[in-house]
């Protein structure tokens, strides 16, 4: 107790005071646990639609429908061929309806930086082979459940385009030793295209439409023609145009025109745009006088040009499109309709371009671009062989001086009942002859 007087408060006095009541808690509802019946079964749905909607994607995406077999990084070189063989037999032989002629890799030495042939490529169906030019042997495979529009080369590469509806659209790069994937790209090709390596950009072929891919990553850099797409309009030289034959060299492209408001077809020399892909760089697109023409050869210089009535090469200037000589030819008026996927059919040496305008070949000055010789009853433009221009005949193989088309032999063949056009390459002592749509190695 305290004292009377006190102030202070007696302890009974303060417990027996109400105490203040605290701020009222607004109540929480109990957890709920997640482990019930109904989230498992959620999970159990979400589970199965997303392996659900992974496999579907797999099972129709490309990698479901494509099957890739590489093979060793490098092979032995080639044998050099320095003599003539005095006769040829068949080695091995394999379907390719996908090459317009024999197709081989160009890989370059290690040591010289020389580029030399190592691999053999065929395609058939939707099946692309790199195989052994001596033996025939598949080194590696490359499939896809499409059909392949064409197989050809460029930068030591295999090039495989395919069809994926109405054109074709799908091309593929692969390593012309090994057979591995490289670069792919989406395109807009016409069907019977070619596919044209001009040596830094690979070109397709088409009557109302071209594009060209830059090398190594396929980035397009021109479309020419009526294109699937404008986003530019007015941006191509001319409309309502339709193509002839296509001939190429490094840096630019010839290729013929036939347009409703011309009087002649036209010859059109140009190259990609490396800024503006639907705005090509054009050097010129004279006329010709004439119509039903084929561009038959291109250098960084000249362009030649075949005419009919009567049978004539027109040379053109490669940078200005001025005409500056034309020369006789000995072609008959038969011979000159476009050839098969608008590419002229040319070889072409250190010295000379070897056109084949379907019943002759015509070897012509490199320098000059005029002719020097015609080889009659030819099958096909030829190839060389030691040193020496070799040419598909009925009988087989005939041999000529490259300078001056002195006979200097025949080879003689037994082509087994083919007596259609023949496409000839040489991969070290291996001579290819493409037969329609079988290869046939001969040695």
């Amino acid at each position: 107790m305290s004292s009377p007087g006190s102030d202070v408060t007696d302890v009974e006095d303060v417990l027996d005071e109400p105490a203040h009541e605290a701020a009222p808690v607004a109540e929480r509802p109990p957890a709920r646990s997640w482990r019930t019946r109904a989230d498992f079964i959620a999970i159990a749905l979400i589970a199965v639609v997303s392996v659900t909607a992974s496999v579907l994607t797999w099972a129709f995406s490309d990698a479901r429908a494509t099957t890739s077999v590489t093979g060793p990084s490098s092979w032995e070189p080639l044998p050099e061929v320095t003599t003539l063989p005095p006769s040829l037999a068949e080695v091995w032989r394999a379907k390719s309806g996908a090459s317009l002629s024999p197709v081989v890799v160009q890989t370059a030495s290690k040591d010289t930086g020389e580029e030399k042939p190592s691999t053999v490529v065929t395609g058939d169906g939707g099946t692309v082979h790199g195989r052994d030019p001596l033996t025939g042997d598949v080194r590696w495979s490359y499939e896809r459940d499409l059909p392949l529009c064409v197989v050809s080369t460029g930068w030591g590469r295999a090039m495989a385009l395919y069809s994926k509806g109405t054109n074709c659209s799908e091309l593929t790069s692969l390593d012309g030793v090994t057979g591995e994937r490289r670069a792919q790209r989406n395109g807009d090709a016409e069907p019977g295209t070619a596919l044209l390596n001009e040596g830094s950009h690979l070109i397709t072929t088409g009557s109302k439409f071209v594009e060209v891919y830059r090398r190594d990553d396929l980035v397009r850099s021109l479309e020419y023609g009526a294109l699937r797409a404008i986003v530019n309009p007015n941006k191509q030289p001319r409309a309502g145009c339709t193509y002839g034959s296509v001939a190429v060299t490094t840096g630019r492209f010839a290729m013929v025109e036939r347009c409703p408001d011309d009087a002649s077809d036209r010859v059109t020399i140009l190259k990609p745009n490396p800024d503006k892909s639907d705005e090509p760089k054009v050097f010129g697109s004279p006329l010709t006088g004439a119509k039903n023409v084929q561009v038959v050869a291109v250098t960084e210089k000249l362009v030649a040009v075949a005419a009919p009535g009567p049978s004539r090469l027109l040379i053109f200037d490669a940078e200005s499109g001025n005409q500056v000589g034309e020369a006789p030819l000995d072609i008959p008026e038969a011979d000159f309709a476009d050839p098969p996927s608008h590419v002229a059919r040319v070889f072409t040496t250190k010295t000379n371009a070897f056109w084949f305008s379907g019943s002759r070949t015509v070897a012509l000055s490199l320098e000059t671009l005029t002719p020097l010789w015609t080889a009659e009853g030819a099958l096909g433009a030829g190839t060389t062989l030691a040193g020496r221009a070799v040419i598909p005949v009925k009988e087989g193989l005939r041999v000529y001086e490259q300078a001056t088309g002195a006979v200097v032999g025949t080879i003689r063949l037994n082509r087994e009942g083919h007596t259609g056009p023949v496409q000839l390459a040489t991969a070290g002592p291996v001579v290819l002859e493409q037969r329609g749509g079988t290869l046939v190695a001969l040695r």
